[in-house]
């Protein structure tokens, strides 16, 4: 048995300590937002917050998280996740939605380390990202947008 902080709440998960994040996460949590794309840290369809930074929960042993609090798609909250949010819909930006979940987690820890991003920062934060659906522009619009209406 491991004491994970998931989105505030401390949970027991039965997983062995070198089991990946994202299988308790998804397999014993039920928390199904977080999507599993390539399990090698390639693509960020499995991007959570790890004490606020993003990290590739497909490569991240339970072991490694210990204390610190993780947040998945489902807990994500505060004034960047819903301006992502809103953007998000009014760019239009989701297509086959797969990584969305992913890409809004990379882009609100963008937004709480900078607050007014450049495209050159919106680029090298999201650069992990992969959308295999090619809607770059539009998140990086969406991006722009909510760090204006923040």
């Amino acid at each position: 048995m491991s004491a994970l902080n998931i989105n505030g709440k401390a949970v027991e998960v039965r997983a062995e300590p070198d089991t990946p994040l994202l299988w308790v996460i998804r397999g014993e949590l039920g928390l199904t937002g977080t999507k599993f794309g390539c399990g090698m840290a390639l693509c960020g369809a499995c991007t959570v917050h790890l004490d606020g930074e993003p990290v590739r929960s497909c490569v991240t042993p339970i072991a490694a998280v210990g204390t610190r609090a993780v947040t998945t798609i489902e807990g994500l909250q505060g004034a960047e996740a819903q301006a992502l949010r809103a953007a998000w819909t009014e760019q239009d930006v989701v297509q086959c939605g797969y990584c969305q979940s992913g890409q809004i987690m990379s882009a609100c820890a963008l937004l709480k380390r900078t607050p007014h991003p450049s495209d050159a920062d919106i680029n090298a934060a999201m650069s992990g990202n992969i959308c295999r659906c090619g809607t770059y522009p539009r998140i990086q619009a969406a991006i722009r947008q909510a760090a204006g209406s923040k």
